[in-house]
Protein backbone atom coordinates (compact mmCIF):
# COMPACT_ATOMS: atom_id res chain seq x y z
CA UNK A 1 0.00 0.00 0.00
CA UNK A 2 1.06 3.61 -0.56
CA UNK A 3 1.01 6.38 2.04
CA UNK A 4 -2.31 7.66 1.58
CA UNK A 5 -5.03 7.06 3.79
CA UNK A 6 -7.14 4.03 3.96
CA UNK A 7 -10.18 3.49 5.18
CA UNK A 8 -11.78 -0.58 5.22
CA UNK A 9 -14.98 -1.37 5.62
CA UNK A 10 -15.22 -5.08 6.84
CA UNK A 11 -18.03 -7.40 7.77
CA UNK A 12 -21.35 -6.17 6.32
CA UNK A 13 -24.00 -8.79 5.47
CA UNK A 14 -24.01 -7.92 2.17
CA UNK A 15 -22.36 -5.25 -0.36
CA UNK A 16 -24.59 -4.91 -3.26
CA UNK A 17 -22.87 -2.78 -5.54
CA UNK A 18 -25.25 -2.31 -8.39
CA UNK A 19 -22.94 -3.48 -10.55
CA UNK A 20 -23.46 -6.28 -12.81
CA UNK A 21 -19.78 -7.85 -12.95
CA UNK A 22 -19.69 -7.73 -9.52
CA UNK A 23 -23.43 -8.44 -8.48
CA UNK A 24 -24.13 -8.34 -4.58
CA UNK A 25 -21.38 -9.65 -2.14
CA UNK A 26 -21.80 -11.47 1.45
CA UNK A 27 -19.79 -10.99 4.11
CA UNK A 28 -18.37 -8.42 1.37
CA UNK A 29 -15.57 -5.63 1.89
CA UNK A 30 -14.80 -2.19 0.35
CA UNK A 31 -11.46 -0.69 0.59
CA UNK A 32 -10.97 3.33 0.07
CA UNK A 33 -8.43 5.48 -0.61
CA UNK A 34 -8.23 9.18 -1.13
CA UNK A 35 -11.77 9.52 -2.32
CA UNK A 36 -12.02 6.45 -4.76
CA UNK A 37 -13.18 2.62 -4.25
CA UNK A 38 -9.72 0.84 -4.55
CA UNK A 39 -11.34 -2.81 -4.12
CA UNK A 40 -14.51 -4.87 -3.73
CA UNK A 41 -14.38 -8.27 -2.18
CA UNK A 42 -13.88 -10.88 0.57
CA UNK A 43 -10.81 -10.96 3.02
CA UNK A 44 -9.32 -7.66 1.78
CA UNK A 45 -5.96 -6.92 3.24
CA UNK A 46 -4.82 -3.38 4.38
CA UNK A 47 -2.46 -2.72 6.90
CA UNK A 48 -3.24 0.47 8.85
CA UNK A 49 -5.95 1.31 7.51
CA UNK A 50 -8.81 2.85 9.28
CA UNK A 51 -11.62 -0.16 10.09
CA UNK A 52 -15.42 0.15 9.92
CA UNK A 53 -16.87 -2.46 11.23
CA UNK A 54 -20.06 -3.11 9.59
CA UNK A 55 -21.15 -5.75 10.95
CA UNK A 56 -25.21 -6.01 10.57
CA UNK A 57 -25.01 -3.45 7.54
CA UNK A 58 -26.48 -3.62 4.11
CA UNK A 59 -23.71 -1.54 2.32
CA UNK A 60 -25.31 0.81 -0.93
CA UNK A 61 -23.88 3.14 -3.31
CA UNK A 62 -25.31 6.31 -1.70
CA UNK A 63 -28.63 7.44 -2.69
CA UNK A 64 -28.74 9.81 -5.82
CA UNK A 65 -31.75 12.41 -5.71
CA UNK A 66 -32.41 13.71 -8.88
CA UNK A 67 -34.91 16.54 -8.11
CA UNK A 68 -36.14 19.06 -5.20
CA UNK A 69 -36.95 22.55 -4.46
CA UNK A 70 -34.76 22.90 -0.52
CA UNK A 71 -36.15 26.32 -0.20
CA UNK A 72 -39.57 24.81 0.97
CA UNK A 73 -38.20 23.36 3.72
CA UNK A 74 -39.79 26.35 4.98
CA UNK A 75 -43.12 25.58 3.55
CA UNK A 76 -44.31 22.53 4.78
CA UNK A 77 -47.61 21.15 5.58
CA UNK A 78 -49.12 24.89 5.88
CA UNK A 79 -52.83 24.23 6.71
CA UNK A 80 -54.29 26.45 3.26
CA UNK A 81 -52.02 24.41 1.05
CA UNK A 82 -52.54 20.34 2.25
CA UNK A 83 -55.11 19.45 0.25
CA UNK A 84 -54.78 21.26 -3.07
CA UNK A 85 -54.12 20.00 -6.70
CA UNK A 86 -50.86 21.36 -8.06
CA UNK A 87 -51.72 24.76 -9.64
CA UNK A 88 -54.07 25.83 -6.57
CA UNK A 89 -50.86 24.97 -4.42
CA UNK A 90 -48.43 26.79 -7.15
CA UNK A 91 -50.81 29.78 -6.78
CA UNK A 92 -51.04 29.99 -2.76
CA UNK A 93 -47.31 29.31 -2.16
CA UNK A 94 -45.70 31.83 -4.86
CA UNK A 95 -47.08 34.87 -2.78
CA UNK A 96 -45.61 33.26 0.16
CA UNK A 97 -41.97 32.15 -1.76
CA UNK A 98 -41.73 35.95 -3.00
CA UNK A 99 -40.51 37.89 0.44
CA UNK A 100 -37.29 34.50 0.44
CA UNK A 101 -34.34 35.91 1.17
CA UNK A 102 -30.65 34.09 0.84
CA UNK A 103 -30.38 33.88 4.40
CA UNK A 104 -33.90 31.71 4.47
CA UNK A 105 -32.23 29.51 1.55
CA UNK A 106 -29.56 28.11 3.71
CA UNK A 107 -31.33 27.98 6.66
CA UNK A 108 -33.44 25.80 4.18
CA UNK A 109 -30.95 24.37 2.45
CA UNK A 110 -28.88 23.05 5.23
CA UNK A 111 -31.89 21.27 7.11
CA UNK A 112 -32.74 19.51 3.51
CA UNK A 113 -29.96 18.47 2.19
CA UNK A 114 -29.09 16.99 6.01
CA UNK A 115 -32.36 14.99 5.96
CA UNK A 116 -31.20 13.67 2.64
CA UNK A 117 -27.89 12.57 4.29
CA UNK A 118 -29.39 10.94 6.97
CA UNK A 119 -31.35 8.79 4.94
CA UNK A 120 -28.51 7.54 2.55
CA UNK A 121 -28.12 10.30 -0.26
CA UNK A 122 -24.84 11.06 -1.25
CA UNK A 123 -25.73 13.42 -4.27
CA UNK A 124 -28.54 15.93 -4.88
CA UNK A 125 -29.75 17.81 -7.30
CA UNK A 126 -31.93 21.14 -6.40
CA UNK A 127 -33.87 23.35 -8.59
CA UNK A 128 -33.87 26.81 -7.51
CA UNK A 129 -36.59 29.15 -9.30
CA UNK A 130 -37.91 31.76 -6.66
CA UNK A 131 -35.60 34.05 -7.72
CA UNK A 132 -37.48 37.86 -6.76
CA UNK A 133 -36.47 40.69 -9.19
CA UNK A 134 -33.19 42.43 -8.97
CA UNK A 135 -31.70 39.04 -6.93
CA UNK A 136 -29.68 36.61 -8.54
CA UNK A 137 -26.56 34.32 -7.66
CA UNK A 138 -26.92 34.99 -4.22
CA UNK A 139 -29.19 32.15 -3.53
CA UNK A 140 -26.90 29.83 -5.72
CA UNK A 141 -24.16 30.64 -3.24
CA UNK A 142 -26.37 30.06 -0.08
CA UNK A 143 -26.96 26.77 -1.17
CA UNK A 144 -23.57 25.60 -2.43
CA UNK A 145 -22.22 27.05 0.65
CA UNK A 146 -24.96 24.46 2.69
CA UNK A 147 -23.75 21.59 0.77
CA UNK A 148 -19.72 22.38 0.85
CA UNK A 149 -20.41 22.49 5.42
CA UNK A 150 -22.50 19.01 5.47
CA UNK A 151 -20.15 17.43 3.00
CA UNK A 152 -22.59 16.03 0.19
CA UNK A 153 -22.01 16.80 -3.20
CA UNK A 154 -24.85 19.04 -4.74
CA UNK A 155 -25.87 19.07 -8.52
CA UNK A 156 -27.60 22.66 -8.27
CA UNK A 157 -29.64 24.12 -11.46
CA UNK A 158 -30.10 27.60 -11.59
CA UNK A 159 -33.57 27.61 -12.01
CA UNK A 160 -35.64 30.76 -13.53
CA UNK A 161 -39.35 32.44 -14.50
CA UNK A 162 -40.06 35.14 -16.91
CA UNK A 163 -43.54 34.65 -17.89
CA UNK A 164 -46.04 36.56 -15.22
CA UNK A 165 -49.36 36.63 -14.67
CA UNK A 166 -49.56 39.53 -16.22
CA UNK A 167 -48.89 37.83 -19.70
CA UNK A 168 -50.52 34.84 -18.91
CA UNK A 169 -48.21 32.84 -16.69
CA UNK A 170 -48.56 31.27 -13.24
CA UNK A 171 -46.90 33.14 -10.83
CA UNK A 172 -46.82 36.54 -9.97
CA UNK A 173 -44.75 39.38 -11.64
CA UNK A 174 -42.42 40.10 -8.45
CA UNK A 175 -41.12 36.75 -9.02
CA UNK A 176 -40.10 36.96 -12.71
CA UNK A 177 -37.49 38.00 -14.68
CA UNK A 178 -36.59 39.01 -17.73
CA UNK A 179 -34.71 36.85 -20.05
CA UNK A 180 -31.32 39.08 -19.84
CA UNK A 181 -31.29 39.01 -16.43
CA UNK A 182 -31.51 35.52 -16.35
CA UNK A 183 -29.06 34.29 -18.73
CA UNK A 184 -25.96 36.78 -17.83
CA UNK A 185 -27.04 35.67 -14.22
CA UNK A 186 -27.03 32.09 -15.09
CA UNK A 187 -23.58 32.49 -16.70
CA UNK A 188 -21.77 33.81 -13.80
CA UNK A 189 -23.18 30.75 -11.27
CA UNK A 190 -22.10 28.59 -13.57
CA UNK A 191 -18.57 30.81 -14.07
CA UNK A 192 -18.61 30.35 -10.17
CA UNK A 193 -19.53 26.94 -9.15
CA UNK A 194 -19.84 24.27 -11.68
CA UNK A 195 -16.82 21.93 -11.12
CA UNK A 196 -17.06 19.56 -14.21
CA UNK A 197 -14.16 17.24 -12.63
CA UNK A 198 -15.12 13.70 -11.65
CA UNK A 199 -14.69 14.07 -7.85
CA UNK A 200 -16.82 17.56 -8.18
CA UNK A 201 -18.58 18.36 -5.31
CA UNK A 202 -20.68 20.82 -7.12
CA UNK A 203 -21.99 21.23 -10.25
CA UNK A 204 -25.06 23.44 -12.04
CA UNK A 205 -27.35 22.93 -14.88
CA UNK A 206 -29.78 25.69 -16.36
CA UNK A 207 -33.22 24.77 -15.49
CA UNK A 208 -36.38 26.99 -16.74
CA UNK A 209 -39.05 26.28 -14.54
CA UNK A 210 -42.04 24.94 -16.15
CA UNK A 211 -43.99 25.55 -19.57
CA UNK A 212 -46.18 27.90 -17.63
CA UNK A 213 -43.74 29.92 -16.45
CA UNK A 214 -41.11 30.66 -18.91
CA UNK A 215 -41.49 31.67 -22.27
CA UNK A 216 -40.35 29.71 -25.47
CA UNK A 217 -37.82 31.85 -26.67
CA UNK A 218 -36.29 31.70 -23.45
CA UNK A 219 -36.35 27.81 -23.15
CA UNK A 220 -34.60 28.10 -26.41
CA UNK A 221 -32.08 30.33 -25.10
CA UNK A 222 -31.31 28.53 -21.89
CA UNK A 223 -30.84 25.31 -24.50
CA UNK A 224 -28.26 26.73 -26.45
CA UNK A 225 -26.09 29.08 -23.18
CA UNK A 226 -26.38 25.71 -21.36
CA UNK A 227 -25.18 23.66 -24.45
CA UNK A 228 -22.33 26.21 -25.39
CA UNK A 229 -21.02 25.81 -21.32
CA UNK A 230 -21.31 22.06 -21.54
CA UNK A 231 -24.15 21.98 -18.81
CA UNK A 232 -27.13 19.69 -18.62
CA UNK A 233 -30.37 21.08 -18.88
CA UNK A 234 -33.87 20.56 -16.50
CA UNK A 235 -37.65 21.57 -16.15
CA UNK A 236 -41.04 19.71 -15.26
CA UNK A 237 -42.87 18.31 -17.87
CA UNK A 238 -46.31 16.47 -18.15
CA UNK A 239 -46.78 16.70 -14.22
CA UNK A 240 -50.33 17.26 -14.49
CA UNK A 241 -53.59 17.52 -16.84
CA UNK A 242 -54.02 20.83 -15.88
CA UNK A 243 -50.15 21.60 -17.37
CA UNK A 244 -51.27 19.34 -20.23
CA UNK A 245 -54.37 21.54 -20.78
CA UNK A 246 -52.14 24.56 -20.48
CA UNK A 247 -50.09 23.83 -23.13
CA UNK A 248 -52.31 22.64 -25.64
CA UNK A 249 -54.35 26.07 -25.24
CA UNK A 250 -51.71 28.41 -25.35
CA UNK A 251 -48.86 26.14 -27.79
CA UNK A 252 -51.14 23.88 -29.31
CA UNK A 253 -48.90 21.16 -28.53
CA UNK A 254 -48.38 18.36 -25.95
CA UNK A 255 -45.76 19.47 -23.06
CA UNK A 256 -43.66 16.62 -24.76
CA UNK A 257 -43.93 18.22 -28.65
CA UNK A 258 -43.37 21.59 -27.30
CA UNK A 259 -40.33 20.56 -25.77
CA UNK A 260 -39.12 18.88 -28.23
CA UNK A 261 -40.12 21.69 -30.57
CA UNK A 262 -37.74 23.59 -28.81
CA UNK A 263 -34.67 21.32 -29.00
CA UNK A 264 -35.19 20.14 -25.28
CA UNK A 265 -34.77 16.31 -25.89
CA UNK A 266 -31.24 14.97 -25.48
CA UNK A 267 -29.00 12.96 -23.14
CA UNK A 268 -28.47 16.66 -21.24
CA UNK A 269 -31.71 16.51 -20.20
CA UNK A 270 -33.62 15.12 -18.11
CA UNK A 271 -37.06 15.80 -16.98
CA UNK A 272 -39.26 15.83 -13.59
CA UNK A 273 -42.52 14.49 -13.51
CA UNK A 274 -44.08 13.10 -16.76
CA UNK A 275 -46.88 11.35 -15.25
CA UNK A 276 -49.06 11.92 -18.63
CA UNK A 277 -46.95 10.51 -21.04
CA UNK A 278 -48.30 8.00 -23.60
CA UNK A 279 -46.09 4.86 -25.68
CA UNK A 280 -44.85 6.80 -28.30
CA UNK A 281 -43.57 9.74 -26.06
CA UNK A 282 -41.86 6.81 -23.82
CA UNK A 283 -40.16 5.63 -26.97
CA UNK A 284 -38.87 9.16 -27.67
CA UNK A 285 -37.58 9.62 -24.54
CA UNK A 286 -35.86 6.59 -24.41
CA UNK A 287 -34.49 7.21 -28.45
CA UNK A 288 -33.36 10.66 -27.21
CA UNK A 289 -31.39 9.53 -23.79
CA UNK A 290 -33.98 11.97 -21.94
CA UNK A 291 -33.83 11.60 -18.32
CA UNK A 292 -36.83 11.54 -16.00
CA UNK A 293 -36.77 12.56 -12.30
CA UNK A 294 -39.19 10.29 -10.66
CA UNK A 295 -41.35 11.93 -7.53
CA UNK A 296 -44.11 9.73 -6.28
CA UNK A 297 -44.79 10.89 -2.80
CA UNK A 298 -45.12 14.33 -4.28
CA UNK A 299 -47.21 13.18 -7.06
CA UNK A 300 -49.52 11.05 -4.66
CA UNK A 301 -49.47 14.08 -2.33
CA UNK A 302 -50.87 16.61 -5.09
CA UNK A 303 -53.17 13.36 -6.35
CA UNK A 304 -51.41 14.31 -10.17
CA UNK A 305 -50.88 10.52 -10.72
CA UNK A 306 -48.17 7.54 -11.08
CA UNK A 307 -45.81 8.20 -13.63
CA UNK A 308 -45.31 5.10 -15.88
CA UNK A 309 -41.97 4.67 -14.61
CA UNK A 310 -42.36 0.50 -15.19
CA UNK A 311 -42.92 1.44 -19.08
CA UNK A 312 -39.91 3.95 -18.98
CA UNK A 313 -37.71 1.25 -17.79
CA UNK A 314 -39.09 -1.65 -20.02
CA UNK A 315 -38.04 1.35 -23.10
CA UNK A 316 -34.91 2.31 -21.77
CA UNK A 317 -35.50 5.76 -20.86
CA UNK A 318 -33.36 6.98 -17.84
CA UNK A 319 -34.68 6.97 -14.57
CA UNK A 320 -33.70 8.65 -11.74
CA UNK A 321 -35.37 9.05 -8.17
CA UNK A 322 -36.40 12.11 -6.31
CA UNK A 323 -38.12 13.58 -3.35
CA UNK A 324 -39.18 16.62 -5.57
CA UNK A 325 -39.89 19.73 -3.24
CA UNK A 326 -40.26 20.07 0.67
CA UNK A 327 -43.60 21.56 0.60
CA UNK A 328 -45.30 19.01 -1.74
CA UNK A 329 -43.71 15.68 -0.05
CA UNK A 330 -43.51 17.00 2.69
CA UNK A 331 -39.84 15.62 3.51
CA UNK A 332 -36.25 15.18 2.27
CA UNK A 333 -35.95 11.62 3.06
CA UNK A 334 -34.89 9.44 0.43
CA UNK A 335 -34.97 6.05 2.35
CA UNK A 336 -38.71 6.29 3.02
CA UNK A 337 -38.93 7.64 -1.19
CA UNK A 338 -37.07 4.51 -2.52
CA UNK A 339 -40.18 2.25 -0.52
CA UNK A 340 -42.81 4.22 -1.82
CA UNK A 341 -41.26 3.72 -5.68
CA UNK A 342 -41.58 -0.13 -4.76
CA UNK A 343 -45.35 0.09 -3.75
CA UNK A 344 -47.07 2.55 -5.62
CA UNK A 345 -46.23 0.64 -8.90
CA UNK A 346 -47.30 -2.42 -8.02
CA UNK A 347 -50.91 -0.67 -8.10
CA UNK A 348 -49.91 1.63 -11.13
CA UNK A 349 -49.33 -1.42 -13.22
CA UNK A 350 -48.99 -4.70 -11.69
CA UNK A 351 -47.78 -6.32 -8.41
CA UNK A 352 -44.61 -7.98 -10.43
CA UNK A 353 -43.79 -3.97 -11.95
CA UNK A 354 -41.16 -2.79 -9.37
CA UNK A 355 -38.88 -5.35 -8.04
CA UNK A 356 -36.60 -4.63 -5.42
CA UNK A 357 -33.39 -4.87 -7.38
CA UNK A 358 -34.92 -2.55 -9.92
CA UNK A 359 -36.25 0.01 -7.58
CA UNK A 360 -32.22 0.36 -5.82
CA UNK A 361 -31.00 0.95 -9.30
CA UNK A 362 -33.73 3.71 -10.13
CA UNK A 363 -32.04 5.11 -6.31
CA UNK A 364 -28.49 4.81 -7.51
CA UNK A 365 -27.18 4.07 -10.63
CA UNK A 366 -30.54 5.18 -12.26
CA UNK A 367 -30.23 8.28 -10.35
CA UNK A 368 -26.37 9.42 -11.30
CA UNK A 369 -26.97 8.15 -14.98
CA UNK A 370 -30.11 11.26 -14.91
CA UNK A 371 -27.62 13.76 -13.81
CA UNK A 372 -24.54 12.26 -15.85
CA UNK A 373 -22.47 11.59 -12.72
CA UNK A 374 -20.52 8.79 -14.41
CA UNK A 375 -17.99 7.99 -11.31
CA UNK A 376 -21.17 7.31 -8.98
CA UNK A 377 -24.00 5.05 -8.37
CA UNK A 378 -22.02 1.76 -8.08
CA UNK A 379 -19.72 0.14 -5.78
CA UNK A 380 -16.82 -0.62 -7.86
CA UNK A 381 -12.91 0.10 -8.32
CA UNK A 382 -12.50 3.30 -9.91
CA UNK A 383 -15.96 4.70 -8.68
CA UNK A 384 -16.15 7.55 -5.83
CA UNK A 385 -16.21 6.74 -2.60
CA UNK A 386 -19.90 7.35 -1.73
CA UNK A 387 -21.54 4.59 0.20
CA UNK A 388 -24.74 4.16 2.26
CA UNK A 389 -24.97 1.87 5.22
CA UNK A 390 -28.18 0.64 6.51
CA UNK A 391 -28.07 -1.23 10.23
CA UNK A 392 -30.06 -4.15 9.74
CA UNK A 393 -30.04 -6.15 13.35
CA UNK A 394 -32.51 -4.76 14.89
CA UNK A 395 -36.24 -5.02 15.63
CA UNK A 396 -37.64 -3.81 12.72
CA UNK A 397 -35.42 -6.33 10.69
CA UNK A 398 -36.05 -9.69 12.71
CA UNK A 399 -36.70 -11.94 10.16
CA UNK A 400 -35.81 -10.72 7.38
CA UNK A 401 -32.71 -10.85 6.98
CA UNK A 402 -32.28 -13.92 4.14
CA UNK A 403 -32.39 -11.06 2.02
CA UNK A 404 -30.86 -7.79 2.98
CA UNK A 405 -32.25 -5.31 0.13
CA UNK A 406 -35.49 -6.67 0.45
CA UNK A 407 -35.43 -6.04 4.12
CA UNK A 408 -34.73 -2.65 3.73
CA UNK A 409 -36.95 -1.80 1.62
CA UNK A 410 -39.66 -3.69 2.88
CA UNK A 411 -39.83 -3.63 6.49
CA UNK A 412 -40.43 -1.02 8.76
CA UNK A 413 -38.10 1.30 7.92
CA UNK A 414 -35.30 2.95 10.86
CA UNK A 415 -35.06 5.77 8.14
CA UNK A 416 -31.65 6.52 8.98
CA UNK A 417 -28.25 5.48 7.50
CA UNK A 418 -26.33 3.98 10.24
CA UNK A 419 -23.35 5.58 8.21
CA UNK A 420 -22.63 7.19 5.05
CA UNK A 421 -19.69 8.13 3.39
CA UNK A 422 -19.08 11.04 0.68
CA UNK A 423 -16.00 11.34 -1.38
CA UNK A 424 -14.04 9.06 1.22
CA UNK A 425 -15.63 10.93 3.85
CA UNK A 426 -17.25 10.01 6.61
CA UNK A 427 -20.08 12.78 7.05
CA UNK A 428 -22.86 10.03 8.91
CA UNK A 429 -21.68 7.92 11.50
CA UNK A 430 -24.40 6.06 13.85
CA UNK A 431 -26.89 7.99 12.55
CA UNK A 432 -25.91 11.26 12.90
CA UNK A 433 -23.93 14.11 10.93
CA UNK A 434 -20.63 14.79 11.31
CA UNK A 435 -20.57 18.70 10.31
CA UNK A 436 -23.94 19.81 11.86
CA UNK A 437 -25.37 19.94 14.69
CA UNK A 438 -29.31 18.98 14.11
CA UNK A 439 -30.76 20.67 16.93
CA UNK A 440 -29.27 23.90 15.58
CA UNK A 441 -30.18 23.21 11.75
CA UNK A 442 -34.09 22.57 13.03
CA UNK A 443 -33.89 26.08 15.34
CA UNK A 444 -32.39 28.21 11.88
CA UNK A 445 -35.11 26.83 9.36
CA UNK A 446 -38.15 27.00 11.72
CA UNK A 447 -36.67 30.71 12.63
CA UNK A 448 -36.28 31.38 8.71
CA UNK A 449 -40.02 29.65 8.46
CA UNK A 450 -41.80 31.85 11.03
CA UNK A 451 -39.72 35.09 9.35
CA UNK A 452 -41.28 34.53 6.29
CA UNK A 453 -44.41 33.77 6.91
CA UNK A 454 -45.13 36.87 8.70
CA UNK A 455 -43.18 38.90 5.73
CA UNK A 456 -46.31 37.26 4.18
CA UNK A 457 -48.90 38.12 6.46
CA UNK A 458 -49.98 34.03 7.00
CA UNK A 459 -48.98 34.74 10.64
CA UNK A 460 -48.52 37.59 13.03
Amino acid sequence: MSDKRHTLIKGALVVATQDEQLGEIPGGEILVGDGLIEQVGTNLQAPGAEIIDATGCLVLPGLVNTHHHLFQVLTRALPRAQDAKLFDWLVFHYDVWRHISPADVQAAASAGLAELLLSGCCLSADHHYLIPAGAGREYFQAEAEAARRLGIRLHLTRGSMSLGRSSGGLPPDETVQDADTILADAEQVIAELHDPRPDSLCRVALAPCSPFSVTPELMRDTARLARSRQVRLHTHLAETLDEERFCRERFGRRPLDYAEDLGWLGPDVWFAHCVFLNADEIKRLAASGTGVAHCPASNLRLGSGIAPVPAMLEAGVPVGLAVDGSASNDSSNLLRELQLLLLVHRVGTAVESMPVRQALRVATSGGARVLGWENLGRLRPGAAADLALFKLDQLPYAGALLDPPAALLMCGLDQRAWLVMVNGRVVVREKHLVAADEQRLFEDAQAASQRLLRSAGIIS
